[in-house]
């Protein structure tokens, strides 16, 4: 005797969820704008505390 299995006893594909990187970009894609306007001023402080570190550190050469 066969029976047919109801479709809540067939295994379900699970869907992982999204990975973080997948939903960084999802919503850097969403908000455009203000994203790029956050990585430029991220990247103008890092470039900005770079040099500054670079020229408290500089050395002192007597002549």
């Amino acid at each position: 005797m066969t029976t047919k299995s109801s479709p809540k006893e067939l295994p379900s594909k699970r869907i992982p969820p999204p990975s973080f990187v997948k939903l960084a970009m999802r919503n850097m894609v969403r908000k455009g704008n203000q994203s790029l306007m956050h990585f430029g001023l991220t990247a103008i402080g890092f470039l900005g505390f770079i040099l500054l570190v670079a020229w408290l550190g500089r050395p002192h050469i007597p002549s």
